[in-house]
């Protein structure tokens, strides 16, 4: 049975609202955090792994997606980052973060901002700088998603992109069912709007400065399809240089965690079991209080 409907729906309070989320396991504390346009059961591969392998997982919706509330008008990287510093401090961390695109990015800025808070960084096709694109194109793409989710056609819309553009490659056998989920969330009242307004704010340039910052153990997971990346390989080689430990998947688009589970998932265990066993005797203070919740 799939764990994100047995699991009881909490909510973070914040300045502007709340922010869903669901706690399952004991142990270390692992958060994730889903990106844009996304449910927090893109991580339904995960979860259950983890928890059996001794971790507290927490997975969060973002800002007006899924139950969050949708009296938000900030958003973006900073926001969410926001966000996950203060769920994790109201879970008791420090916790590994693990985020998929803008959630990345949200996570990679948390850990700078907060270094005591993230102790390790799992990364799912991460968006963690702007892509190179002239500012007209930028601003082109702005106006084109604007008018695409200005009307009731915007959540058919994006399910679709979701659907065909981004998850190029392998497809997840619960693909169907989540695009329908996202679809029908867009279309709960306040969510579509919430969105767009997403997507006008929304810009990586605030994280990457922030990039050199980051001291937490880093593990990223790029797909060789995914369009979000002008040159897949060439991304993940520069992530490399940020000191990442790197895995590059064939046959895989934006979303490696549902993809491909087959690689995702247990590097994703090999790395946060290797940070639990190493922080005892090691000299990063902030794993070792990380593990010593074991």
């Amino acid at each position: 049975m799939n764990t994100f409907t047995d699991s009881q729906v909490r909510f973070l309070q914040r300045p502007e609202g709340r922010v869903s989320y669901t706690v399952e396991g004991s142990g270390p504390l692992v958060v994730a955090v889903p990106g844009m346009g996304d449910l927090r059961s893109t991580y339904r591969e995960l979860v259950g792994p983890l928890v059996a392998a001794g971790y507290r997982v927490a997975v969060t919706d973002l800002r007006a997606h899924g139950e969050s509330d949708t009296t938000f008008r900030d958003f973006g990287d900073i926001a969410t980052g926001g966000d996950l510093i203060a769920l994790i401090d109201e879970l008791g961390g420090p916790a590994v973060a693990l985020g998929n695109s803008m959630g990345a990015a949200s996570a990679a800025w948390a850990a700078a901002e907060r270094p005591d808070a993230v102790a390790g960084l799992v990364l799912y096709g991460p968006l963690l700088r702007e892509p190179a694109t002239s500012g007209f194109v930028r601003a082109s793409v702005h106006l084109l998603f604007r008018a695409l989710f200005a009307g009731p056609w915007g959540a058919g819309f994006w399910a679709g992109y979701y659907d065909k553009n981004l998850n190029k490659g392998h497809r997840a056998p619960w693909l169907g069912e989540h695009v329908a989920a996202i679809k029908a969330n867009l279309k709960e009242p306040g969510r579509l709007r919430s969105f767009r307004h997403l997507v006008l704010q929304l810009t990586h340039t605030v994280v990457e400065p922030r990039l050199g910052d980051v001291r937490a153990p880093m593990i990223t997971f790029v797909g060789e399809l995914d369009p979000d990346f002008t040159d897949p390989a060439a991304e993940s080689e520069w992530l490399g240089t940020l000191g990442a430990q790197t895995v590059f998947l064939s046959d895989c688009g934006h979303y490696p965690q549902g993809q491909r589970p087959d690689i995702a998932v247990p590097a994703t265990l090999d790395f946060v079991n290797a940070l639990r066993d190493a922080a005892p005797t090691g000299d990063d203070l902030v794993a070792a209080a990380w593990a010593a919740r074991a």
